[in-house]
C-alpha cells in the first residue's frame, strides 16, 4: 500500500455490500435489496476496521533535536515503533493533524506501524459515519492517511503554533511554545500589516507554553481581505535565546472583521453583505475523499464562484487546510461544521461530548489564521435533549473564549427550526422559524412556490418579523432549493476511480427499457430549466426580504447518494452539465450581490390590463448605485419603454426605486414578452405572458365531456371528435398522481412520500400552441395547469403535454394527449381547464380550436384508448365493447398492468 492514500485507492478491501444505506425502506432502497446498490455510488473496495501497515525506516536525527511523526488527515490513528505504542502529542481528531513525538525512542532503524481505523473506537461512530465527513453516501468512510505523512525535527524549544486574530484596528498574536526544559529568550513579532514590530523577553517552563501579544496596531493603510478580494499578509515570529539557534515561523493571514451590523445582518469589514451560500457534502467520486492540494481546491472554488457563490458551507465536515488556503486567495467565505449529524440525541453521550470538545478546540487552533474561515456550527440538523443543549452552550462558551473573530452557532437547522434561535448562538440558519418558512418549498411540497399563484413579490418578511421578536442575530436560510433534475448519462464516462455508478446505470437501463433513451436529453433539459426557475425564485425571494442576511443552497452539485439526489447545475464531478440551463453565467444573472427587482404581482395578463409593479434595487456590493432606472418590455415586434427618475441606492440595503406602469392594450395576439429592469450595468429580466381577453367556447364540431359515456362513444363511432376533460380529482382520475409546479424535492429515495412528478415536457410543435406561446418546459404561465393531476398511462405514447416522472418510477404519464378511438378522434386532458377559468393563461389555453386534432390516418396509437384505465371502469368496458363490435376477424390481446404492491 502507498501512503498517503486510502485502502480504496490501493485496491484493498472486499465488496461493498450496501451497509449503512441512507433509507433502505424507500422504493429505491427496496429494489437495492435484490441487486446492486441503487441508492448511492458503490465502492469498488470497502473495508471498515483497523488496518495495520508496517515499514522499516532508517533515520538518524542530528544530536539534540526532537523528532515527530505527523499525519495530516486520518480517522483513528495509532503509532507503534518496534511494537511500542507512542502517545499522541496533541489531542487527536479526524479533522486535525495527528502528531507523535519520537525523540526518546528514535535512533537509527526502526519498524514503524500505523494502525488506522475507520470504525472509530472510542469515538461517537454513528454521529461521524452519518456526517459528510465519513458517509458512504458521498465521500465514503475511507480508511488510510491523506495529505502529508512526514517525520520532522525541531529544536528542544520550538514554536508549534502561531495564531493571528485581527479585530478592528488591532491584532492579537498567540504563540504556542513547546519546551523540554525551563528556558528564557526573546520573542519578536513583525508584519507589513503592523504599524511597528513588537518584542518581548519570555521565560518558559517544561511542556506547552502560551504567549500572547495583544493590541498590536494594524497599519491604517493595510488592505482588507474582502469578498472576492484575497488581500493577504505574512506575520513572522522570531525566537532567540541562549544555547539554541535563532528560529522563525511565518504564517499568512488577512485583515478583516466579520460579524453583525447594527440591524442584525451579516457584515464584512463593516459593509452589510448578502450571503450567497452553497453546501458541499463531500462529493468526490473519483477518490472518495477530499482533494488535498491548493490547486485542486482553487479549481473547485473557482467553479462555485462562477455561479455567484460567495460562501461555502461544508455540511457536517471540515475540509483540509488547502481548501482554506485557496479560499483565502480567492476571497471566498467558508463555513465548516463539526463532523456531527445526530438528529435525535446530539451530545447526550459522554463519548460524543468528550470527542467534539476536542474536535472543536483543535479545529479552531488549526484554522486560526485563514481569513476565509468566518463561521462554524456544531453539526447538521442536530436534535438534543436538555443535557445536550447544556453541552451546546458550554461549547459556544469555549468557542467564543478561544476566538472572538468568528461567528458560532450550535448547529445548522437545529431541531429543524422548531425551537427558533438559540440565545448564545451568533447566527441562525434554518429552513423555518417554527411554523413560518424561510424558504419556498420543502420535502412535503409545502411552501408558497407550489401553493400560491406565482408572482415576483413573495418574501419572508412575516417570518423575519416574528423571528425578530426573540432574535436579533443574523439569519440566513438553510439548504434552499433541492429541485431534482433527471440524470445526464454522459457523466457515466467520467467514473474511473474508486466508485462505481451502478445506481446511474440502473436508471439508464430502465430508461432504455421504457423506450425513453432517444428523447432523454429533452427530459433532462426540461427538468433542468424548471429547476433553475425554482432556484431563481428562492434566491430572489430571500433578496426581497428586508432583514435576511442571505441564503444557503442545496445545491449546485449533484448528490450521488441518499437515493441519488441529482439536484445540481453541476454533476457529481463538479462539471457543468452540458445543457443551457447549467451555464454558470445564466445562474449568476440572479445569484449576485446587486440586482434590480420588479415586484410583479403576477406573470400573466390580458391585454385589457396595465402592468403595474414596484421596482426595488438590492445593493449588497461595495459602493453606492445611482442613476435612472430603465424599464423595457419587448417581444414579437413590440417595444414598450419607461424611465424612472434618478435614484440613489446605498450599499447594504434594498431601495425602492419607483413604480412602473405600462398599458398592455397594444398587444393584440398571445405573446411572450420580456421585462428588463436596469440601472447602470445592473439588470434583471422577467418573462411575461399577455393574452387577448377570451371566453372559451367549445366548437360545435367537438363534443366536450367529463366522462367517456355513451354519448361520447356514439360521437366517436360516427368519426367525430371528443374533448375528454374530467375533473382533476382522484375520483375522476383514479389512475393518476397529484403533480406540482416544481420538480421533486431532493430525491424519492430520501423522501418516498412524494408522488414523483417532475414537471412537464411540452410538444411546442403542436398546432395547439400557435396561440399559446410556450417553451418545451414548464414556466410560470403553466402554473395552474402544472398543479393538476397527471394521468398514468399503461405504456408510453407521444403526448402533447407529458408529465415527466422521477427516475425511481419512470411511469408513462400525460396531462394532454390525442389518439384515435372507435373510428373517431379523442383529445384527453387531465388539466380540467374548465375549472381554472379564473386564470388568463387557462382561458387562453382552453380557447384553442379543439377540432385541430392532428392524428394522421396511419397513426399506430389507434387502440390506445381501448387499453387505458384512465377514467372509470364503465368507460373502459364501453370502449372495449365498441372495439369488439367492429367484427374484425383477428385476435385481440388485452394487457393488464398492476403496480408492485398488488
Amino acid at each position: 500500500m502507498t501512503l498517503p492514500g486510502t485502502l480504496d485507492e490501493n485496491n484493498i478491501g472486499g465488496p461493498d455490500t450496501g451497509g449503512n444505506l441512507w433509507n433502505p425502506d424507500s422504493p429505491v432502497g427496496k429494489a437495492a435489496k435484490f441487486g446492486p446498490i441503487l441508492t448511492r455510488l458503490t465502492r469498488k473496495h470497502s473495508f471498515e476496521g483497523p488496518a495495520r501497515l508496517t515499514r522499516r525506516v532508517r533515520f538518524t536525527p542530528p544530536e539534540g533535536k526532537r523528532v515527530f511523526l505527523e499525519a495530516e488527515r486520518a480517522r483513528v490513528l495509532t503509532l507503534l515503533v518496534d511494537g511500542q505504542e507512542i502517545p499522541d502529542f496533541v489531542p487527536p481528531s479526524i479533522v486535525t493533524h495527528h502528531i507523535f513525538e519520537l525523540t526518546s525512542v528514535w535512533r537509527g532503524e526502526h519498524d514503524i506501524t500505523l494502525i488506522y481505523d475507520n470504525s472509530y473506537p472510542g469515538l461517537p461512530r454513528e454521529n461521524i459515519v452519518y456526517s459528510s465527513a465519513a458517509t458512504d453516501e458521498t465521500q465514503t468512510n475511507w480508511n488510510g492517511v491523506l495529505g502529508f505523512l512526514r517525520l520532522r525535527r525541531e529544536e528542544p524549544v520550538f514554536m508549534s503554533g502561531l495564531r493571528v486574530y485581527p479585530r478592528g484596528g488591532l491584532l492579537e498574536v498567540r504563540i504556542t511554545i513547546e519546551s523540554d526544559r525551563e528556558w528564557s529568550g526573546v520573542l519578536e513579532v513583525s508584519s507589513l500589516a503592523l504599524s511597528a514590530s513588537a518584542e518581548r523577553q519570555i521565560s518558559v517552563k517544561q511542556g506547552r507554553n502560551e504567549i500572547a501579544f495583544t493590541e498590536l496596531n494594524i497599519e491604517k493603510s493595510a488592505l482588507r481581505w474582502d469578498e472576492y478580494e484575497g488581500n493577504l499578509y505574512e506575520l513572522t515570529t522570531t525566537l532567540t535565546g541562549e544555547g539554541l539557534p535563532s528560529q522563525s515561523k511565518t504564517v499568512t493571514f488577512g485583515v478583516r472583521d466579520f460579524g453583525p451590523d447594527v440591524n442584525g445582518r451579516l457584515a464584512l469589514n463593516g459593509r452589510t453583505i448578502f450571503l450567497r451560500g452553497e453546501a458541499n457534502c463531500g462529493e468526490f467520486p473519483e477518490t472518495g475523499h477530499w482533494p488535498m492540494t491548493v490547486e485542486e481546491w482553487t479549481n473547485i472554488l473557482e467553479t462555485y464562484k462562477s455561479y455567484g457563490v460567495n460562501c461555502m458551507r461544508f455540511h457536517s465536515h471540515t475540509p483540509p487546510e488547502a481548501a482554506f488556503t485557496a479560499a483565502d486567495r480567492l476571497g471566498m467565505l467558508m463555513e465548516p461544521e463539526l463532523s456531527h449529524w445526530n438528529p435525535t440525541e446530539a451530545f447526550s453521550s459522554r463519548k460524543s461530548w468528550d470527542y467534539y470538545r476536542v474536535e472543536l478546540l483543535e479545529t479552531l487552533r488549526l484554522l486560526a489564521n485563514p481569513p476565509s474561515f468566518v463561521m462554524l456550527t456544531f453539526g447538521n440538523e442536530l436534535v438534543a435533549d436538555e443535557l445536550g443543549h447544556s453541552r451546546m452552550e458550554e461549547l459556544l462558551d469555549m468557542a467564543h473564549k478561544e476566538d472572538s473573530t468568528r461567528l458560532f452557532a450550535n448547529g445548522s437547522n437545529v431541531h429543524y427550526g422548531w425551537l427558533g434561535c438559540d440565545p448564545k448562538s451568533d447566527f441562525y440558519t434554518s429552513n423555518r422559524f417554527r411554523e413560518h418558512y424561510l424558504r419556498g418549498t420543502d420535502a412535503n411540497m409545502l411552501g408558497y412556490i407550489n401553493h400560491s399563484y406565482p408572482s415576483a413579490r413573495e418574501n419572508f418578511d412575516r417570518s423575519m418579523d416574528l423571528l425578530r421578536e426573540s432574535c436579533d442575530k443574523p439569519v440566513f436560510s438553510f439548504e434552499v432549493g433541492q429541485f431534482e433534475v433527471l440524470p445526464d448519462f454522459r457523466e457515466l464516462d467520467d467514473f474511473k476511480g474508486v466508485t462505481d455508478p451502478a445506481n446511474l446505470r440502473w436508471i439508464k437501463e430502465r430508461v432504455e427499457k421504457a423506450g425513453l433513451l432517444p428523447q432523454w436529453e429533452r427530459y433532462v433539459e426540461a427538468t433542468g430549466e424548471l429547476s433553475r426557475i425554482g432556484y431563481r425564485e428562492e434566491i430572489e425571494a430571500a433578496m426581497r426580504t428586508e432583514k435576511m442576511s442571505g441564503i444557503s443552497l442545496l445545491g449546485l452539485q449533484d448528490f450521488p447518494g441518499q437515493g441519488t439526489a441529482l439536484v445540481g447545475m453541476l454533476n457529481s464531478h463538479l462539471k457543468p452539465k452540458p445543457y443551457s440551463f447549467a451555464r454558470p453565467e445564466r445562474f449568476r444573472e440572479f445569484f449576485t450581490d446587486r440586482l434590480s427587482l420588479a415586484l410583479l404581482p403576477k406573470y400573466t395578463y390580458e391585454n385589457t390590463e396595465t402592468l403595474e409593479t414596484e421596482i426595488k434595487i438590492a445593493n449588497f456590493g461595495k459602493g453606492e448605485i445611482a442613476g435612472e432606472v430603465y424599464c423595457r418590455l419587448e417581444g414579437r415586434g413590440l417595444l414598450l419603454e419607461a424611465v424612472l427618475p434618478r435614484v440613489s441606492c446605498p450599499a447594504g440595503r434594498l431601495t425602492l426605486a419607483g413604480r412602473l406602469s405600462l398599458p398592455l392594450s397594444e398587444i393584440e395576439e398571445p405573446t411572450r414578452l420580456e421585462l428588463t429592469v436596469a440601472i447602470g450595468d445592473i439588470e434583471n429580466r422577467y418573462p411575461l405572458w399577455v393574452y387577448p381577453a377570451v371566453k372559451p367556447v367549445c366548437p360545435e364540431s367537438v363534443h366536450e365531456t367529463a366522462a367517456l359515456d355513451e354519448e361520447a362513444l356514439a360521437v366517436l363511432e360516427k368519426g367525430g371528435t371528443v374533448y375528454l376533460t374530467p375533473p382533476s380529482t382522484p375520483e375522476a382520475l383514479p389512475n393518476s398522481l397529484q403533480a406540482q409546479f416544481t420538480t421533486d424535492f431532493w430525491s424519492v429515495g430520501t423522501f418516498p412520500k412524494q408522488e414523483g412528478g417532475m414537471g412537464q415536457l411540452i410538444n411546442t410543435e403542436h398546432p395547439l400552441f400557435r396561440d399559446f406561446p410556450t417553451e418545451s418546459h414548464s414556466n410560470w404561465q403553466w402554473w395552474p395547469m402544472a398543479s393538476q393531476r397527471a394521468m398514468i398511462l399503461p405504456r408510453p405514447i407521444e403526448c402533447i403535454v407529458t408529465e415527466m416522472d422521477s427516475y425511481a418510477f419512470l411511469r408513462p404519464m400525460a396531462k394532454l394527449f390525442e389518439c384515435r378511438c372507435a373510428g373517431g378522434k379523442v383529445l384527453v386532458s387531465s388539466m380540467a381547464l374548465q375549472d381554472l377559468q379564473q386564470y388568463p393563461e387557462a382561458r387562453a389555453l382552453a380557447g384553442f380550436r379543439r377540432d385541430t386534432v392532428t392524428i394522421p390516418e396511419s397513426d399506430l396509437n389507434g387502440k390506445n384508448i381501448n387499453e387505458m384505465a384512465l377514467i372509470d371502469e364503465e368507460g373502459v368496458l364501453a370502449a372495449i365493447k365498441t372495439f369488439l363490435s367492429k367484427g374484425k376477424d383477428e385476435d385481440v390481446k388485452f394487457t393488464f398492468q398492476f403496480d408492485d404492491e398488488f
